[in-house]
């Protein structure tokens, strides 16, 4: 017996009897509902009436030729996203042996008959969920809709029961874009081994063991498996972002293997939201465009552009808010995932690789998402995602499904088909459930609520071993290898032959691709102009934070006090004038060592994701990183010096403090550099703290300053110590018509001095970019 849900769910109804026996059932299930009077007009049908009448109107048996028309339409078997706007007759497929001579209407995720009980009862027109696997879709079958009536019937539409994200506002056009070059994607026996270093031996780990698949233009292809089935991995060999590694197989763009060339075809978002936190969404977008865009778009059409895609993904509204981070409020979760994916396909790429678009968002907002790449999908470019657990509606909208079980494959092929090709196989839920949920537990090798296959029986009956059963059933070991076996023998050589089918494309398109140049959205003077002006947007906000200024500000201001117009013409307080010349002198050589130290370990991320996709050239990206701190590493000190210059009682000349002033300034320059060596060479900010404070130590105490005689063999250190140079320098602007010596320091040591502080300045800095040049050879970037 048949029990209809309550009206509070959604369901799709399809009868697969004749003709007039569906009608009757439908009607029996769905009466017509009272019509309502209405002033101008008088009695009105409701949309439930019209839609019954739209429905008996199509119940008219088609002719012979529209029979054979329909069925030689549908001779595919599988209606592409293009065509499923309209229902079309499916051509015959696992169960069109049975001939009545019926033509079948064939159920897809966007071409079904739709019905909402709830709905109906409303006099609402209805809508769908996607419940395929809970055992309610049955199939009308006898009649053939006109595609004008389906046209002018909105249940029909797949737009319908896509809710609307409400952070994203109205809905906006497809993506309407420029074409772009088709990307066939094929890859065929692809593994992947790394080497685990332990104590005495190298161990070699299997990642990926033989994986096979291909995704064409205009189709989606997700990759799912449980965690630490190797997505990542082959979604980071696909999009050509692994380096390190024994990797093996093919993986082929249009028939030709990867090269640096296709970085500007390729847009890759990565799992975790690398973006600057102080940067609001449409200068985030903006600057990408102006960096990643061909040089033959002006300044204003790249703007533009960076402005179209900001409303093709529905973040008008948030587009003058902050990005925002850990400690910053700014978009929800979702906006950001929208921002990440427009920073790539601001370029119109051909292939768009995600790494979980949808993870940590809710049902809602991952349903806009995924929407959105099938409105990428559909402008002709190739989707390649990871997805992780989805849920019902998410599933029937990928059109093609990798599912990977500890690195190995146990199905290739259209996701519409999977469940049908688990049950020929005899894995088949026993329950309702999610299909999402049902293959990830057969990945795991769960097999709970799910039939087991006759071989596992027998395997069972056979070995009945602890080993190989628990409580009866088989391990999830024994599934697995089962699994695999099953895929292999059943499907995996019919599918590497479909790969062997040469790609329709012009020769002139596969050459455009091997050798096509490699070219930079910008010059290297409007790279660095634009990677300047954004170091200075994002770094604003932490140089004049509120802890910074009251930091250097009251260690002014208590140096100050201490030194309360001290007098320089006693030998006391030209001493004591010194020991304040001293403590300036390590403390800014100090401060900013251990502020550049977090330059290019917390930027890290951000250098590896911009670099891989060719967004600028690394000395672009060098210069305008060190040169836009300048600005504002030098303002405070300005500050610190003009409250402890005076308030100390420090030489009044004009003269003098500006040479004091500079001094300072070439300290903390030459201070930066060795900061951002230390960092750009050790990438980890624990060690580089360490290794910074030992220097720094080592620097101060090789100088003289505590010990009158320091041995020959440790005393060269100090002419590489900026604070001792400095020292000597300051001593000098103050002191030199006074005293030719102050504590064992000579102040006639400016020409030395001032070149050793130059010297530092860009040898420092040269170690620095050379460390990340060996950085950016390890990412393989």
């Amino acid at each position: 017996m048949l029990q209809l849900p309550s009206s509070k769910h959604i369901n799709t109804i399809s009868l697969s009897s004749s003709s007039s026996h569906s009608l009757l059932f439908y009607f029996s299930l769905f009466p017509p509902l009272k019509m309502e009077k209405l002033n101008s007009s008088g009695l009105a049908r409701t949309k439930s009436d019209q839609l019954v009448e739209t429905v008996a109107a199509a119940f008219k048996s088609p002719t012979s030729s529209e029979a054979a028309a329909v069925a030689a339409e549908g001779g595919s078997g599988t209606l592409s996203r293009k065509s499923s706007r309209r229902i079309m007759g499916a051509s015959p497929g696992r169960g069109s042996g049975s001939a009545k001579g019926s033509t079948h209407i064939r159920k897809t995720r966007s071409a079904q008959m739709k019905f909402d009980l709830d709905e109906v009862g409303s006099g609402a027109a209805l809508s769908r969920a996607s419940s395929a696997s809970l055992g309610f879709s049955f199939s009308f079958t006898g009649f053939t809709v006109p595609a004008d009536e389906i046209a002018d019937s909105k249940p029909f539409s797949d737009d319908d029961d896509i809710p609307e994200d409400l952070e994203a506002g109205n809905r906006k056009a497809k993506f309407q874009t420029e074409p772009t070059m088709p990307i066939y994607l094929k890859f065929t026996d692809v593994t992947y081994k790394v080497i685990l270093k332990g104590m005495r031996t190298n161990e070699e780990k299997d990642i990926l063991n033989g994986i096979t698949g291909s995704v064409n233009p205009g189709e989606v292809l997700a990759l799912m498996g449980p965690s630490g089935s190797g997505k990542t991995t082959l979604l980071n060999l696909l999009g050509g972002r692994t380096a390190k590694g024994n990797i093996g197989g093919s993986i082929n763009y249009n028939d030709q293997i990867y090269s640096k060339n296709l970085k500007s075809r390729i847009g890759f978002v990565t799992q975790d939201d690398v973006l600057f936190p102080h940067l609001t969404v449409r200068e985030t977008l903006t600057y990408a465009a102006l960096l990643r865009l061909p040089k033959t778009l002006t300044k204003e059409q790249k703007e533009k552009r960076a402005v179209d895609v900001i409303y093709e993904l529905g973040l008008e509204r948030c587009q003058d808010t902050m990005i925002g981070g850990t400690f910053v409020r700014g978009v929800s979760g979702g906006e950001r995932k929208r921002v990440c994916i427009g920073n790539e396909i601001i370029i119109n790429p051909s292939l768009l690789f995600l790494d979980e678009p949808t993870s940590g968002l809710d049902s809602t907002t991952a349903l806009r998402i995924v929407q959105m790449l099938q409105d990428i999908a559909e402008a002709g470019k190739t989707v390649v995602t990871t997805i992780h657990q989805p849920s019902s509606r998410l599933f029937h909208k990928f059109d093609k499904l990798i599912l990977l079980g500890k690195g190995s494959l146990l199905y290739f092929g259209k996701a519409s088909e999977a469940m049908v090709y688990f049950s020929s196989i005899g894995c088949s839920p026993l329950i309702a459930m999610n299909p999402a949920e049902f293959l990830l537990d057969l990945a795991n090798g769960n097999i709970n609520d799910v039939s087991v296959p006759s071989e596992l029986e027998d395997k069972v009956q056979m070995e009945n071993s602890e080993a190989d059963t628990r409580n009866g059933k088989p391990s999830p070991a024994v599934v697995h290898e089962y699994l695999v076996e099953a895929y292999e023998t059943r499907v995996a050589d019919e599918e590497k032959k479909k790969l062997m089918v040469p790609i329709p494309l012009d020769d002139e398109l596969k050459l455009k691709i091997s050798f096509s140049k490699r070219e930079w959205g910008a010059s290297w003077w409007e790279q660095f102009s634009i990677l300047f002006r954004r170091g200075i947007k994002e770094r604003k906000h932490d140089y004049f934070s509120w802890l910074r200024i009251t930091q250097v500000l009251s260690t002014a201001v208590i140096l100050g006090l201490l030194w309360w117009q001290s007098d320089s013409n006693t030998t006391k307080g030209l001493e004591d004038q010194a020991g304040l010349l001293f403590f300036i002198a390590v403390f800014w050589g100090f401060f900013p060592v251990f502020t550049a130290i977090f330059t290019f370990p917390q930027e890290r991320a951000m250098l590896t994701k911009e670099r891989a996709a060719d967004m600028y050239r690394l000395s672009a990206y060098f210069v305008a990183r060190t040169t836009s701190d300048l600005p504002l590493d030098l303002l405070l000190p300005v500050l610190f010096l003009v409250v402890v210059y005076f308030m100390a009682g420090l030489r009044l000349s004009a003269e003098t403090f500006f040479l004091s002033m500079l001094t300072v300034f070439l300290c903390i320059v030459a201070a930066q550099g060795l900061g951002l060596a230390i960092g750009a060479t050790l990438m980890d900010l624990k060690r580089a703290t360490t290794l910074a404070s030992v220097t720094v130590m080592t620097f101060m105490l090789a100088g003289g300053f505590f010990v009158k005689k320091v041995p020959v063999f440790i005393s060269w250190i100090r002419y590489m110590s900026f604070n001792y140079h400095t020292y000597n320098l300051l001593l000098k602007v103050q002191f030199e018509d006074i005293r030719p010596t102050i504590n064992g320091s000579s102040t006639d040591c400016s020409l030395t001095a001032v070149g050793a502080l130059v010297a530092m300045v860009f040898g420092y800095r040269l170690l620095a970019y050379l460390s990340l040049r060996r950085m950016k050879l390890q990412v393989g970037a």
